[in-house]
């Protein structure tokens, strides 16, 4: 099993619901996004009440490299190609005010955090072409980014792009304080209640298994959205990537992405009176690829070759959602009704993007003036139709993989078949890396006994069990 250095810690833990209870607004998911809309909207005056299916945090937002830039590898150059120019700097101005937020928010209550330049570094030819784009699709979004040769990096590089003033912090501790804003402005935090359904009518009923809360508005921000009926499941690509924590006599000066061919992320950590080094990448589409246990061992081989670093402390894996217009969603879950909000598709990039959700559904829900930026994050535009052939892609690869499955499976032993994903019946592999059952279609990971661990999938997998070890 995997552990994340962020989650080994000591953490409060909060009761589940149970019974029947009402509020102004319900938020569905425990991450940074969650407690970001929890607060603003307790911070407003609404009763609020915030489920999490497990723990605080144990979604994405604990899984992070926790690294809150505008500087985003290359996806603003995938945003350029795929939307006007306005879009672009839509989106920024979004990631901008986003960014500014948490900084004031962590500088206003003594979340720890480090002010460092992020770089996007190339090593190969490939590479130095993604970030010239990068570097030109940043310019026309106003960003004061400059071309370097000089990064800091312990192994040689072909050029980066700087971009100085960017954030990077410990998720946990932000979690933590957001979740004590909550309660203190009067919100109230469950934890282990898995919302099952939300029923749409004069009023929003919210259920769980043992739980119904009854709201005027709802907010679902649990990565990929659980909700199946309007399809975001359908514009999300789900991937997984990996992380490493070493002790080291060398720390970054700077916070780094590569944009070569393999992905590389690297920063530090400060923890007690040293800093580790924390690398990740290797993604990968959940439950599809190379065994899972490889990908760790081939970062953590590369870690040691290229840094240098001593002791490892903690490996771990964390699940994302790409969206085929390459921009985040924001917005109703369904068309013209906004008492039903999703916020999904950060694509690695959750929290200034997270921030600037946040801002935005409060607004939307409170009736103020929305920000100026707030088109590029809605979840509704036509730039969906313009974005359907990435999404038959997405969509082909998955049934591709919803028969190649179901094939394997008339051809196995019993005792050797995969379980079935209970939410749209694709066959679930053995991850041997976390130990978990995972979907190559949609992203639902279950643990080795089916209990639920990643949406969409709200229902867990019946007689299900780890494989047996030859």
């Amino acid at each position: 099993m995997l552990t994340p250095l962020w989650l080994d810690r000591p953490r409060t833990t909060y009761p589940p619901l149970a019974g029947e209870a009402r509020c102004d607004v319900c938020v569905v998911g425990g991450g940074i996004t969650g407690l970001l809309t929890a607060l603003l909207f307790a911070r407003a005056g609404k009763s609020v009440i915030l489920l999490e299916a497990r723990r605080i945090g144990a979604g994405t937002t604990g899984h992070t490299t926790a690294k809150v830039c505008v500087l985003q590898g290359t996806r603003l150059s995938r945003i350029a190609t795929r939307n006007p120019p306005h879009t672009l700097r839509q989106y920024v101005d979004a990631n901008l005010e986003g960014q500014a937020w948490l900084r004031r928010f962590c500088e206003d209550h003594g979340v720890r955090h480090q002010v460092k330049p992020a770089y996007t570094y190339a090593t190969t030819r490939l590479g130095v072409a993604r970030a010239r784009a990068e570097l030109l699709a940043s310019r026309r979004a106003g960003l004061p980014v400059e071309w370097t040769d000089q990064t800091g990096l312990p192994f040689a590089t072909q050029g980066a792009i700087r971009l100085d003033g960017q954030v990077q912090l410990h998720p946990m501790e932000l979690l933590e304080e957001l979740t004590s804003e909550v309660i203190a402005e009067g919100g109230a935090i469950y934890e282990g209640t898995r919302v099952q359904d939300v029923e749409r009518g004069d009023e929003l009923v919210v259920r769980s298994a043992r739980a119904t809360v009854r709201a005027g508005h709802v907010v679902i921000a649990t990565s990929m959205p659980i909700l199946d009926r309007a399809g975001f499941f359908a514009r999300l690509k789900p991937s997984r990537s990996y992380a490493a924590t070493f002790r080291s006599s060398w720390s970054p000066p700077g916070m780094y992405l590569s944009c070569d061919a393999t992905t590389r992320s690297i920063r530090s950590v400060p923890e007690g009176d040293q800093e580790l080094v924390l690398v990740g990448g290797n993604g990968h589409t959940t439950g599809r690829g190379p065994h899972e246990s490889t990908q760790v061992e081939d970062l953590v081989a590369w870690a040691r070759s290229e840094l240098s670093v001593d002791d490892l402390t903690h490996t771990w894996s964390a699940q994302d959602q790409t969206p085929v217009t390459a921009l985040p969603y924001a917005g109703p879950l369904f068309p013209r009704d906004e008492r039903l909000l999703v916020a999904t598709g950060y694509d690695k990039w959750g929290f200034a993007n997270a921030a600037a959700s946040a801002l935005l559904l409060s607004k939307t829900v409170l009736g103020e003036s929305r920000p100026p930026w707030g088109p590029a994050l809605s979840s509704w535009t036509p730039r969906e139709l313009t974005a359907l052939p990435h999404a038959l892609v997405l969509n082909g690869t998955v049934g591709v993989h919803l028969a190649r499955g179901w094939a394997a499976r008339t051809l196995t032993s019993d005792d050797e078949r995969g379980p079935v994903c209970t939410h749209l019946g694709g066959v679930l592999r053995w991850n041997d890396a976390e130990e978990s059952w995972d979907c190559p279609l949609h992203g639902s990971r279950f643990s080795p006994d089916g209990a639920v661990l990643e949406g969409p999938a709200t229902r867990p997998v019946s007689g299900c069990r780890a494989p047996v070890k030859h």
